[in-house]
């Protein structure tokens, strides 16, 4: 079970609805033993995601063919080519391939959510972006 707490100083309470339905399955006057840590931003993880869709609006068909019209596959190979990837041996070519790591909450705090935010977008401006300016993208972004 995970939920979200908000520390108050009556102690820590439910943040959000389903975060309560799942605190009142715990047993009253039984032990937990939880591990505490602090969420991702949610709302720059919303503008990590508005980016890559964005980034997407702006390629022309035949990058998007080259995708297969996918903005997943799109955004996993920005992250690749940000660094964020293992490497692995694909036993159908014979050959070692980057993946992309998981992005998940789980696999990345803030700071590393935020580092990757920045070398995806330095992919973006290089390879994708090249004619637009980052002040005309962000407006469009942060609007």
């Amino acid at each position: 079970m995970e939920i979200l707490l908000l520390n108050t100083p009556e102690g820590l309470k439910p943040c959000y609805d389903r975060d309560y339905d799942e605190k009142k399955k715990l047993v009253l006057g039984k032990m937990y033993k939880a591990k505490i840590t602090e969420p991702r931003n949610v709302g720059f993880n919303n503008k990590y995601f508005k980016m890559i869709d964005l980034a997407w609006e702006y390629q022309n068909e035949k990058v998007c063919e080259h995708f297969k019209n996918d903005v997943k596959r799109f955004r996993k190979t920005v992250e690749v080519a940000a660094g964020h990837c293992d490497t692995v041996f694909n036993l159908r070519t014979k050959e070692w391939v980057d993946v992309p790591k998981s992005i998940s909450f789980e696999e990345m705090d803030e700071f590393q959510f935020r580092e990757l935010y920045d070398k995806v977008k330095n992919v973006l401006f290089t390879v994708f972006l090249r004619d637009i300016k980052v002040e005309e993208f962000e407006r469009f972004l942060n609007f």
